[in-house]
């Protein structure tokens, strides 16, 4: 489950770093005045349910505009912003080269419906970042490309079932909005209304660090793909284990199962060449988004050539997007890959992240609270341990 916004906005003040009482009063009423009138047009007033703020209670903030680290919020009001839009954002809001690419970009249109030399350029800079990436299919969100995975991967192996971890979330398709049962090789049952039990039925749940739960899973036999996140993102930071990614690894490769490595999050963020990168693990498929699309709506799916080639066109299993490889979204991921490419960005991207862990740790445990947290490049997070 993901954190609420409210927990990673910081309201400015004279001396926001020493948490020091804000040196003015905020006022809500323009966003409060756009909130209730969006419950009336869209569900919950939101287009995606983690920005209504209902883990912490109060209305959410309605955002004017973002550059940097700061945003403003329709009432004028200030923040530090931490979030960075879920993900993409890692170069800071409105990155100005970024920002010009993609307007020289737009005087040529917005949307083809047709290849545009820009897929090839930024397929060329994902296969040459990602080690388990000898081709690549562009989508429109993370979700999109997960979708398409389990296809991909089910289609290959001519298997139905696929392993999933307790914790770990691939998008709200109905295969994965599932919950594990009280037993380690009990089906998945629907955790949203609507998803049907049989769209879950071939989906297994282990639990994430426990090797022994996934062999028990593969021993019953037709599991077409082991899939996770490398680092946890969706329920809190969980950073692995090189051994428990490795026997991952080993135990897919021993039962015939595909390894699957869901990158939506951790993907360019933890290093250049994603989780799998960092920790010498290589998958045979890994989903990709957020920061690949530099702030604009982009997905991705890849792996060795062999299992891609069952894409259609150049294979059988059907997938489609109007909008994929739209040229405004590769522009913004190439402009911003190419600055992640420069030498000492993830370098300086974890210092920050230890640093900023670190800081909030200490500050929890001289208020009286225990608490621990974590890092791997650019992903970072804490608990509190009472």
């Amino acid at each position: 489950m993901k954190l609420s916004l409210a927990l990673f906005l910081l309201p400015l003040t004279t001396n926001s770093l020493s948490m020091s009482a804000p040196s003015k009063t905020y006022t809500f009423d323009k966003s409060n005045q756009i909130f209730t009138e969006a419950k009336t047009l869209m569900p919950g007033g939101v287009s995606s349910p983690v920005r209504a703020f209902k883990s912490v209670g109060g209305n959410p903030v309605v955002f004017d505009r973002v550059k940097g680290s700061h945003a403003w919020d329709v009432d004028g009001n200030e923040y530090i912003d931490y979030v960075g839009t879920w993900g993409p954002a890692i170069l800071g809001h409105a990155d100005d080269d970024v920002l010009e690419a993609v307007a020289e970009t737009m005087k040529k249109g917005t949307s083809f419906g047709a290849p545009c030399p820009l897929e090839n350029e930024l397929a060329k800079m994902v296969i040459d970042a990602v080690p388990s990436v000898e081709m690549v299919r562009f989508t429109n969100s993370g979700t999109e490309a997960c979708m398409g995975m389990i296809r991909l991967v089910r289609a290959f192996t001519n298997r139905q079932k696929v392993i999933k971890f307790e914790g770990c979330y691939h998008g709200h398709a109905d295969s994965f909005l599932v919950q594990a049962g009280s037993g380690v090789a009990t089906l998945g049952l629907p955790d949203s209304p609507g998803v049907p039990k049989s769209a879950t039925e071939s989906t297994l749940c282990a639990k994430y660090g426990d090797l022994e739960s996934v062999e028990e899973l593969l021993k019953t036999g037709d599991v077409a793909a082991v899939i996770l996140e490398p680092v946890v993102g969706n329920s809190g930071f969980i950073r692995p284990t090189k051994e428990f990614l490795q026997g991952c690894r080993d135990l897919s490769t021993k039962y015939g199962a595909l390894l699957v490595f869901d990158e939506v999050m951790t993907g360019f963020r933890v290093s250049y060449g994603g989780a799998q990168e960092y920790f010498g693990v290589t998958p045979d498929v890994t989903t990709m988004g957020k920061v690949i699309g530099g702030g604009l709506p982009v997905g991705a799916y890849g792996g060795r050539k062999e299992i891609m080639e069952m894409v259609a066109p150049a294979g059988p299993m059907y997938q489609a997007g109007t909008l994929s490889g739209n040229p405004l979204a590769m522009r913004a991921g190439i402009e911003t890959m190419k600055k992640l490419k420069q030498p000492g960005q993830y370098e300086k991207l974890e210092a920050n992240s230890k640093k900023l862990v670190e800081g909030i740790v200490a500050a929890a445990k001289d208020a009286g609270h225990a608490a621990t947290g974590g890092d791997a490049g650019g992903m970072w997070g804490f608990f509190f341990c009472d």
